[in-house]
């Protein structure tokens, strides 16, 4: 069975990825830019407060686990994600699952329109077919944890809790 995350690690992580693809300007983030991410009001949900010393002790809990790459540029350290690698998914599947750990259990209509930013997906039907293949994961993708849940008309990130 695959380990849970907190909704604290699924929001670090989410928001990394996020910001990865959308300010890659600013990207790997601070710790401080990191935490500005996090209790963002808008497109998170549920929205939340936080603080520098949760923000880095979670970064600690996901770097055990290979999710957190830290460099060091000056006096200040800076944050990337790993998801990808990790999950061994595309760059379409990363952009879905951070949209679901930004916002939680969604439709495929609303994870198209939600994920725009991130990735393009062509049709609702491309989205069902990342989202089916995340969703039954075997050992010969390397992994047998399904990344996400489908419901009747909602999808949920599975490894992921939410309150």
């Amino acid at each position: 069975m695959a380990e849970l995350f907190t909704l604290l690690e699924t929001r670090v992580l989410g928001a990394l990825i996020e910001k990865s693809i959308t300010v890659p300007d600013s990207y790997p983030l601070t710790l401080n830019s990191l935490l500005a991410a996090c209790v963002q009001k808008t497109s998170r949900e549920p929205v939340i407060e936080t603080n520098i010393v949760d923000i880095q002790a979670t970064l600690d809990t996901l770097r055990k686990r290979s999710l957190i790459l830290e460099t060091h540029s000056g006096r200040t350290a800076h944050y990337a994600h790993n998801a990808g690698r990790v999950f061994r998914v595309d760059d379409a599947g990363v952009a879905l699952l951070a949209v679901l750990m930004l916002r939680g259990p969604q439709t495929i209509g609303e994870l198209r329109i939600n994920t725009e930013r991130l990735h393009k997906f062509s049709s609702t039907s491309e989205v069902e077919t990342k989202l089916i293949e995340l969703s039954e994961r075997d050992e010969a993708a390397g992994r047998i944890e399904r990344l996400t849940h489908l419901l009747p008309n909602i999808v949920t990130p599975s490894c992921f809790q939410r309150y």
